[in-house]
């Protein structure tokens, strides 16, 4: 009776701690496809003299500057979106304060493949680009040569996409790409600036109708990003677009070009070094000649860009739980 009983009392906490188990029991959480980049920076340079026989002027420049990124990645299906801010400030002594650095650009690109294997995606690809403040023709900070909206860009297109996610390399082909310029300044409009048809005057200089502020293009769009590790803690990313528009002098390449160079100095401390490079035929560069803006032809512009500063940057993951 006593090995009966003690066999049900055992019986019972085994069947409890069987119930117990399967109560408790949950599905093992899932890494969802969704994964988030951000960083954040800021960089300084400062110079000062005093009783430098070689003399100089005190300067202070900083830059701001910020790049998220939103993937969504599934086995036939990718999703990319970035966006970029950069702005920057420099104050040099008897100089008032003038702008060094101004970006904000978005991207999305929309990629599907047919199987797991390939690397060639079809893909649809946007991009936006503008500015936060006014640009000037310095020493003359009066008469702006560019502003928010002014210009404005974007592309939006169709094509395919090979994407080698180990090398971080893209290369993307649109043969349809729709371009569209905004000037929304009416003042920069009226003058034709950034390729818009600019305002129609009668003999007295009065406008009889003012200039567009939009301007569309059709055209074939290829671009490249490229990011690797050339040595130890020093981050390559190479940028490329070109772009023709089939109607208006086909053949004639727009190109936008950047190269960025990251050193890791330690956790929190990156130094950096840029070029950016662009031509666009429809870019009349000005100049100032006693005072007063003159307009000449398109030319290469290039910006050059080297500091060192605090970045932060954090990962997430999403956790969804099953």
């Amino acid at each position: 009776m006593i090995k009966k009983s003690i066999l049900l009392i055992i019986s019972f906490f085994i069947f409890q701690s069987g119930f117990s188990q399967i109560i408790r029991t949950k599905l093992p959480d899932t890494i969802s496809n969704w994964k988030s980049k951000n960083k954040v920076g800021f960089d300084i340079s400062q110079i000062s003299f005093v009783n430098w026989n070689a003399g100089g002027n005190n300067s202070i420049s900083g830059l701001l500057k910020g790049n998220f990124k939103r993937d969504y990645e599934a086995d036939k299906l990718n999703w990319s979106n970035e966006l970029i801010m950069r702005y920057g400030i420099n104050k040099q002594e008897g100089q008032e304060l003038r702008k060094t650095d101004d970006q904000f650009q978005l991207n999305s690109t929309v990629a599907f493949r047919n199987d797991t294997i390939s690397n060639w995606f079809y893909a649809g690809k946007l991009n936006f680009n503008t500015q936060f403040y006014n640009g000037y023709a310095y020493p003359n900070n009066d008469i702006s040569i560019s502003a928010p909206f002014s210009p404005a860009y974007t592309f939006l297109g169709i094509g395919a996409e090979y994407y080698k996610k180990e090398e971080k390399l893209k290369f993307y082909l649109s043969p349809l790409t729709l371009k569209n310029t905004l000037v929304l300044n009416q003042r920069l409009a009226n003058e034709g600036a950034f390729g818009v048809e600019k305002a129609t005057y009668d003999l007295e200089g009065n406008i009889i109708m003012k200039g567009k502020k939009s301007r569309t293009e059709v055209g074939i769009l290829i671009t490249n990003e490229w990011e690797t590790e050339i040595y130890k803690n020093i981050m390559l990313d190479n940028r490329i677009s070109l772009y023709s528009d089939y109607i208006n002098n086909f053949g004639n390449v727009d190109v936008n070009w950047q190269i960025q160079l990251e050193m890791t100095v330690n956790e929190y401390v990156k130094a950096s070094l840029g070029t950016h490079l662009i031509y666009d035929d429809d870019i009349k560069t000005k100049k100032q000649v006693d005072n007063v803006q003159v307009l000449s032809g398109p030319k290469v512009q290039l910006k050059q860009i080297m500091g060192i500063g605090l970045v932060y940057e954090f990962k997430k993951k999403t956790i969804t739980t099953g």
